[in-house]
């Protein structure tokens, strides 16, 4: 008589069975992988750190759950939402080889954006630390949640018609520079709101794929409405206008997106250049690049 190896999937009974196929189905539908964990683990691992250093701005949030009778009332789901939404994204098709330049590009973009604001006094958080370091990581996280909402639409809407996307990139974004100037007014005499106009101004005007500009400006706006939404109305951080929250800075978030994925690929252009010039980079640099 035959024996037969018995695998965990082979002994679980029905209901289990079912339950792990559906586990697999969506880990192959939203392409899983061993970078997925490494991030996701990542991910909560800046969550505990943030929580750890910053201890009485997360104690100060638990207390307010403890002077409540019925606390569940209190929870905030749109929070949650968020950070479901955001380890989704985050997990699907991870790879730690390109997603590491967004990472890069996303922690040094957002100290210097956070940097801006807060000097300026455009935006001030509750904390009024200027810039507070525990938001600086939300940049690269959302960095790479939208970089998975541009892979969606570009899949969703096909590389075959450009010339709409052109025509679509020279009505978006010279709007865009106009709302921005309007909003940065009141501190467009101090040298940083004159650095980001230029910046702007600079990924604006200089050659580009339209396309993928306006898709990965379309998907900044759909995450950033959210993050700004729960960020002015939680009054965790407050617009000079007071709005909750303010038109520009939802629009912000599309150019700060365009700004970030144009970064990454004149890094990874310099990159390749350097390797290419000095060969003990090569093998640094050289599968990555």
């Amino acid at each position: 008589m035959t024996s037969q190896l018995q695998t965990p999937s082979s002994m679980a009974t029905a209901p289990e069975r079912s339950l792990l196929e559906r586990w697999q189905v969506l880990r192959d539908k939203l392409r899983w992988t061993r970078s997925s964990s490494i991030l996701m683990g990542g991910f909560i691992l800046i969550l505990f750190l943030i929580g750890y250093f910053w201890w009485p701005l997360l104690d100060a949030y638990l207390r307010y759950f403890q002077v409540l009778d019925e606390w569940w009332r209190y929870i905030d789901w749109l929070l949650i939402g968020i950070f479901l939404f955001m380890s989704v994204m985050l997990m699907a098709g991870a790879d730690l080889k390109v997603d590491a330049w967004i990472i890069f590009v996303g922690f040094g973009g957002g100290l210097v954006i956070e940097s801006w604001g807060t000097q300026t006094e455009l935006w001030t958080y509750y904390t009024m630390e200027r810039p507070p370091l525990w938001i600086i990581p939300a940049w690269p996280i959302a960095s790479l949640s939208i970089d998975r909402m541009v892979r969606v639409l570009d899949h969703m809407t096909g590389q075959k018609q450009r010339a709409p996307f052109e025509v679509l990139y020279w009505l978006i974004f010279p709007a865009f520079f106009a709302l921005m100037l309007i909003f940065v007014w009141p501190t467009v005499d101090q040298s940083m709101t004159i650095m980001a106009l230029f910046m702007v101004a600079a990924f604006i005007l200089t050659p580009t794929d339209h396309r993928m500009a306006v898709l990965t400006f379309v998907a900044g706006i759909g995450l950033g409405y959210f993050l700004e939404l729960w960020g002015t109305t939680r009054l965790c951080w407050t617009y000079y206008t007071g709005e909750q929250p303010p038109f520009f800075a939802v629009m912000a978030h599309g150019m700060a997106a365009v700004a970030f994925w144009r970064t990454v690929l004149l890094v990874k252009l310099a990159t390749s250049l350097s390797v290419e010039r000095v060969p003990l980079l090569r093998g640094l640099f050289g599968s990555s690049a």
